[in-house]
């Protein structure tokens, strides 16, 4: 957790928060140390931006996931309609 917070510039509070939060709920190690995927620090970096422009951090976390949900209805949305072009060709 130290080397993640050090990456991102915060404190390890600030990721055990969005533990908390469950916006990220790390892998852990056979020694119980948090581990974080690279996605999962790009959250957290997203997070920190918010909460640097003064948004609250629950209110940081729901943005995100919300973002998050977004964008995986685009990718399906964008995958249905290439299957249904390639069922039709015109």
């Amino acid at each position: 957790m130290g080397r993640a917070a050090e990456m991102l510039g915060v404190t390890p509070a600030f990721l055990r928060s969005l533990d908390t939060s469950r916006l990220i709920v790390p892998q852990r190690s056979s020694g119980g140390h948090r581990r974080y995927s690279r996605y999962q620090l790009r959250m957290a970096q997203r997070a920190r931006d918010l909460v640097d422009q003064g948004t609250p951090l629950e209110a940081a976390c729901r943005i995100i996931i919300l973002e998050d949900q977004l964008a995986e209805a685009q990718r399906i949305n964008t995958q249905l309609q290439q299957e249904r072009t390639s069922r039709n060709p015109e």
